[in-house]
């Protein structure tokens, strides 16, 4: 099982260089938030009472917030309320042998915590990024993928994270694209506890995932749309993240996801040996490098497009869906 690469703090480093996850041990120790002998009374300063989602799974689930056995429901439910209520719940099941799964997931600090990020900041965030805060006790996030890159920064409890480069896809069995626990499609394969009888590929996964535990004041940079488990192993978990994308920005309608899925619904009916040669057309159209052997005013579509001609294509592309 490959290491995770520990870089001192301090030490320049380009994250946009970087296709490997990377921790930084004790770059956010001096946050008061790690601080905090009370994190939920340090943070109360800032709440403004916002709503906020609330996951609530029962005991019975372990933390494991995913589907029940046959996908037909998820193992958990979700409620609006306030961080104070939610510190309240924390609070009181954190005395409990065997108490539910709880968690706030994904907060956005300046909406619910105004102030927060200005005591409580990391310099390898891109400026304007603007960071969440995921709060709960001993709940586990199914293996899944963000389609940005990511920076997750422990503040309270801790926390092992175990991670799968993106090319281990086809070894995860991912779930339904329509249905998921958190607006992204999630693992099946529980790697706390495996089933290679029911996964057997799944093998292949683990021997390439890579496994950390963070403490508070570690940070944790995961690349784009590399794969990862998230468990917490404490009464109190606190994690502060910061999600951007290096790309340009998206072309209206044409974010890459949404494209995959276009595919899938034009190629899923083909024959195979039409699905192979489509195979051979996207790697060399789509991934391939730019067609030297034509000047660059000849490349058309292939080619550098003006921000009009992108628009126009945009256009086109739109007609022919209507149709």
């Amino acid at each position: 099982m490959p290491a995770i690469r520990e870089i001192p703090t301090g030490e320049a480093v380009d994250l946009s260089a970087l296709n490997e996850p990377v921790v930084f041990r004790g770059i956010a120790a001096d946050w008061p938030l790690v601080k905090a002998s009370d994190p939920f009374a340090y943070l109360a300063q800032f709440d403004t009472g916002a709503p906020v989602s609330i996951v609530n799974a029962p005991p019975s689930a372990e933390g494991r917030l995913t589907y029940d056995a046959d996908l037909s429901k998820l193992d958990f439910d979700r409620r609006t309320g306030t961080l104070a209520g939610l510190f309240a719940q924390l609070s009181a099941a954190s005395g409990q042998s065997d108490p539910p799964g709880i968690a706030a997931q994904a907060v956005m600090v300046p909406e619910a915590l105004p102030g927060f990020e200005a005591a409580n900041g990391i310099a390898l965030v891109p400026s304007g990024v603007a960071p969440r805060i995921w709060i709960g006790n001993r709940v586990r996030v199914a293996t899944h993928q963000d389609m940005n890159s990511n920076i997750a920064v422990v503040a309270a409890g801790r926390r092992r994270f175990r991670l799968f480069p993106p090319g281990q896809v086809g070894n995860l069995y991912i779930g339904p694209f329509e249905f998921t626990p958190a607006g992204t499609p999630v693992s099946l394969f529980d790697p706390d506890e495996p089933d290679f009888d029911l996964f057997p590929l799944a093998a292949e996964a683990m021997a390439q995932s890579r496994v950390v535990e963070l403490a508070p004041g570690d940070a944790l940079f995961i690349p784009h749309m590399w794969w990862h488990h998230v468990r917490s192993l404490d009464a109190i978990g606190i994690l502060v993240n910061y999600w951007w994308d290096e790309a340009s920005p998206r072309q209206p309608g044409l974010a890459p996801i949404d494209t995959m899925v276009h595919a899938i619904l034009a190629f899923g009916d083909l024959p195979a040996n039409q699905r192979e040669a489509w195979r051979a057309m996207f790697e060399h159209f789509v991934f391939g490098p730019p067609p030297e052997h034509l000047a660059p005013d000849k490349r058309g579509i292939r080619g550098e497009l003006s921000e009009a001609s992108k628009e126009r294509v945009r256009r086109q592309l739109g007609q022919m869906m209507a149709r």
